[in-house]
């Protein structure tokens, strides 16, 4: 009997999602095919696929990879291309399903090495319920002089965030995951950097980090979890999901964050804030832009699966249109026009149908083989500016050498 292994991004909406989409398509294609979902964490999975050499020796027919890792892996001879067997059995409404937001980076020499499987930018996501409630905005209006809003700049962040902390009923401002997984506190850093207008692409240097803005933007970073600016206690040991996570258990007012842990808390039936969130722009320097970053999954098959055939046709099915929904309403993020627009979606999820807007500001990261080493060296600057007096100037100076090395 056959059997396809699935390395899937561990976070129980996409098990759960990955669980019964596996059996609508039992049900639909009745098969001998047995399927193994093995979750792994995003240490886990790099660690499977390139350390272990995973998507060229067969330890796998399905993954779920992130788009900061595509690079490597096409490099590497990883991944497989799926156009022969697209143009042989396409996807449901394979033109219109998808922005394009969401096709271009797993692109190599006009060729398709993956199809969408989870989306939603970065943006800032809130407890709706505190910025509406009538007693919070008479005592934020007492207390600065000036209505309580959605902070649109850096500084208007800090103070609702100090604003909403309060310890004594386990209530903070905001909450940044900070855990050094390569990741996040990477993320975090170039949404402060683009947010004051600068860019990790300095002319022909694909990512300069010696620049004034990356200063000012290390140095707001690092004074989050050094001065009392409102911040979960835990911020330094969490990770997006964990993060998301305290979000949803009502222990945080609003956060950056990725869209679909806000579309997570509003339906997930264990969340402390079910229907009381909202998405809206991420905050900018004064003057500044608010930006996103588009970073999302993807479907794909390694080049070391033996089972290439059986693994598209799952691949295939689980993309569709019904899915892609289901997916949604398990707490993952559907990728989409269809769900984007979906009456019963936004009936559940009422801000859902802004991520097309999102997308229009969303910014993607350098797509280089060795951004997986250049990122857990900006990470590793990050956290030393947090854990360290060293200034941000010697920290990125430092950290340009290493990059360059790299380059």
């Amino acid at each position: 009997m056959d059997k396809l292994r699935f390395a899937v991004r561990k976070f129980q909406p996409f098990e759960r999602a990955m669980e019964k989409c596996w059996a609508a398509y039992q049900e639909v294609y009745p098969s001998e095919v047995e399927m193994e979902f093995v979750p792994l964490d995003l240490e886990e999975l790099t660690a499977a696929f390139f350390e272990k050499k995973g998507l060229n020796n067969g330890d796998w027919d399905i993954i779920h990879i992130n788009t900061d890792w595509l690079a490597r892996a096409y490099e590497t001879n990883g991944l497989s291309a799926l156009d022969g067997m697209i143009v042989q059995n396409p996807p449901e409404d394979l033109k219109g399903a998808w922005s394009e937001s969401l096709q271009a980076l797993q692109r190599f020499d006009e060729q398709i090495f993956g199809l969408p499987f989870h989306d939603g930018p970065e943006c800032l996501v809130i407890r709706k319920d505190l910025f509406e409630d009538s007693q919070e905005q008479m005592r934020f209006q007492a207390r600065y002089g000036k209505p309580l809003a959605i902070p649109k700049t850096w500084p208007d962040f800090l103070t609702v965030a100090a604003f909403f902390t309060r310890p004594e009923d386990n209530l903070y401002g905001t909450v940044f995951a900070g855990y050094p997984d390569g990741h996040n506190a990477v993320f975090d850093f170039c949404i402060q950097l683009w947010s004051r207008g600068g860019d990790l692409q300095q002319g022909d240097v694909p990512v300069k980090l010696d620049q004034p803005l990356a200063v000012d933007a290390l140095d707001f970073y690092r004074s989050l979890f050094i001065k009392d600016s409102g911040l979960h206690p835990e911020s330094a040991n969490y990770e997006s999901v964990q993060a998301g996570a305290a979000f949803a258990r009502g222990e945080v007012a609003m956060m950056v964050n990725w869209f679909g842990f806000a579309s997570w808390a509003q339906i997930d039936t264990a969340s402390a804030v079910k229907g009381k969130v909202d998405v809206a722009a991420i905050p900018s320097a004064e003057g500044g832009m608010s930006p996103s970053l588009n970073v999302y999954w993807l479907y794909a098959i390694p080049e070391g699966s033996r089972h290439k055939q059986l693994a598209y046709d799952f691949i295939r099915f689980a993309v569709g249109r019904q899915q892609d929904k289901l997916l949604t309403v398990e707490g993952g993020v559907g990728c989409r026009y269809s769900t984007w627009y979906d009456s019963e979606i936004n009936r559940m999820i009422p801000f859902y149908n802004k991520l097309a807007e999102l997308h229009d500001t969303a910014r993607t990261l350098p797509r280089l083989a060795n951004w997986p080493q250049i990122a857990h060296i900006i990470d590793d600057t990050v956290i030393a500016a947090i854990k360290t007096d060293e200034s941000s100037v010697s920290l990125l100076t430092k950290a340009q050498e290493k990059i360059n090395a790299w380059l």
